[in-house]
């Protein structure tokens, strides 16, 4: 039986922020959210958050049916922090084990936790790593024999101890019922006056407990936030991780340094990706697909060999093979555009459907309408979609021609092969292959002279 407590109980005062440390974003999701998402990936029976400042706000993040959450009124170190967790810890059999983790350590791999976790045994494990400058962490002390025999913080470490550049990452796995053993015999007797959680390696050596210790692949797992210096670092390290694995997935990138992922991206091959993009949420390219400079992409799919020009924003939409949307286009949420079709630049869609072939190259908003194939949309169109409290559909046939500058005021329907003149605002059915204008007759004043300035 596996219980995972994550400590997240801190306040982060060099964060010099009222949100809890834990909520501050890596890759647009909370630490905590990345270190949750990893603890359910190695199947624990329970998960057990230990919440001290913004309890409340950390619990209303992460309520779920998997997640149990343990008050820590008081933040008296971290061995303290482990026994709030204690009483809601599951145990039933001889091989129960905890597995302690950090709210703000958010880039840890579960397949380095497995090691950790396989390196155990039946014992204690910790998860160690070698630094040149160990400066600020607790040192791993070994004997002759090279066996783990404690851990001595920073502050406490003789002159021969700091020398030491095996660390603790804080990262440990233990038997249960022996961990709750250990933690009643912790004392506060040290330099910090808190509970230390490493304490517990020298009960172990002390009850003839193998401690077995496991390393992560890349150094940058065990990174910690603790300031805003810190948490962009690790956004650059996670942003870079990002990028290196797409470039192994054959994805180029005009620039791995100037791109980032907020979600999950998925490419197909042969995808060309320029620089200052953004991607959230899940995002699905197809192969051939170009991103230009500067797009924003958040929840959509675009299909085999479409392109995305520059500073274009695509939110909650679905476009089809070989379209070509902006610059500076804007597909809202249930925007569909068809296989072939143009959005250009400074066209908006929500909620609108457009058909195959169809083009909207300039300066128009779309919404609430379904759009049939090889449609032309002309400059300044717009659907008057809303009535100030409900929304209407506009429905455009197949092979119409909507001229510059209409109004559609819905609900309206344009028949197949339908001509709007320019001007037009439609207010009525447009019938199927006639034109339909609603201009008023052209005047011209004779006589007329323009005002001149008085002097």
């Amino acid at each position: 039986m596996l219980n995972i407590i994550i400590l997240a109980a801190g306040l982060g005062k060099r964060m010099r922020s009222d949100l809890p440390k834990v909520l501050h974003p890596i890759a647009g999701t909370p630490m905590l959210g990345h270190v949750l998402r990893t603890a359910r990936a190695l199947s624990p029976d329970r998960i057990i958050v230990v919440v001290g400042h913004g309890a409340e706000r950390v619990r209303e993040a992460f309520a779920a049916d998997d997640v149990a959450f343990a008050p820590q009124a008081q933040q008296l170190g971290t061995g303290h922090a482990v026994m709030q967790a204690l009483p809601l810890v599951l145990e039933g059999a001889a091989d129960d084990a905890c597995l302690v983790l950090y709210g703000d350590v958010p880039l840890v791999r579960a397949d380095t936790l497995g090691a950790l976790l396989q390196a155990r045994g039946e014992g204690l494990a910790l998860l160690t790593q070698t630094l040149a400058d160990p400066i600020g962490y607790g040192r791993i002390v070994r004997d002759a024999q090279g066996r783990v025999r404690r851990i001595v913080e920073q502050k406490d470490a003789s002159a021969q101890e700091q020398a030491i550049t095996e660390i603790n990452t804080g990262i440990l796995a233990a038997p249960t019922a022996a961990l709750r053993r250990w933690l009643s015999q912790v004392d506060n007797h040290n330099a910090q006056g808190e509970y230390y959680l490493t304490d517990i390696v020298g009960l172990a050596v002390r009850d003839g407990m193998p401690v077995a210790h496991a390393q992560p692949a890349s150094a940058w797992e065990t990174l910690g936030v603790n300031s805003r210096v810190q948490q962009a670092q690790l956004e650059r390290i996670w942003q870079g991780e990002q990028a290196r694995q797409l470039l192994e997935q054959g994805v180029t990138l005009a620039d791995p340094a100037r791109f980032d992922v907020r979600g999950e991206l998925h490419c197909g091959r042969d995808v060309f990706i320029d620089v200052g993009c953004v991607f959230e949420g899940s995002v699905h390219l197809a192969d051939g697909v170009r991103v230009g400079p500067h797009c924003v992409v958040r929840d959509a799919e675009i299909g085999a060999g479409t392109e995305l020009e520059a500073y274009s924003h695509v939110q909650g939409a679905l476009i089809g093979a070989s379209a070509r949307i902006g610059p500076y286009a804007r597909l809202r949420p249930g925007a569909e555009v068809g296989a072939e079709a143009h959005v250009g630049n400074f066209v908006e869609l929500k909620k609108t459907r457009l058909g195959r072939g169809s083009k909207a190259n300039h300066l128009s908003y779309l919404g609430d309408a379904v759009i049939g194939e090889r449609v032309n949309i002309g400059a300044g169109t717009i659907t008057c979609n809303y009535d100030g409290v409900n929304k209407f559909q506009t429905v455009i046939g197949d092979d119409a021609f909507i001229g510059s500058d209409t109004q559609l005021v819905a609900p309206v329907t344009v028949g197949r092969g339908a001509t709007l003149g320019a001007g037009t605002t439609l207010t009525r059915d447009a019938p199927e292959d006639q034109l339909t204008l609603s201009r008023p007759s052209q005047v011209a004043v004779p006589g007329w002279k323009r005002p001149k300035r008085k002097s």
